[in-house]
This record gives C-alpha cells, sequence and structure tokens, in this order.
C-alpha cells in the first residue's frame, strides 16, 4: 500500500492535514498538500482512507499492492 498525492489538482482545502497530521501537511507557500510518508498501519490507515473520501479535489489515492 502506497500513498499518492497529486498537488497539481490539490485546493489546499486541508482536509487531509486535519484528518491525520502524521501523514498530511500543508505547503507554506500555496497550501497545497506535503506528503510526509508514503506508507500507514492500522487506524492511522484508516485515517487516510478517510482523507481520500474526504479530498474535494481527490488529489490523494492509494495505491494497494
Amino acid at each position: 500500500m502506497r500513498i499518492v498525492t497529486d498537488t497539481a489538482r490539490c485546493v489546499g482545502a486541508g482536509q487531509c492535514a486535519l484528518t491525520e497530521p502524521s501523514v498530511f501537511d500543508q505547503s507554506d507557500e500555496d497550501g497545497t498538500v506535503v506528503l510526509l510518508t508514503e506508507t500507514a498501519e492500522g487506524d492511522t490507515l484508516e485515517n487516510v482512507r478517510e482523507a481520500v473520501d474526504l479530498c474535494p479535489s481527490q488529489a490523494i489515492s492509494i495505491e494497494e499492492g
């Protein structure tokens, strides 16, 4: 499982950083998503899945396998 972000699609809503701050942050320059780690487990993974669902621009995805 790998977490993938697309900063070109990101609108800087910040829902990801609010949902799982150990995985996501926001750029000081433009507010776009900053990925702090590409992997997650347990409760953190569940929060990442929630962040994927909450992202208004669909800039976050999870690659299984």
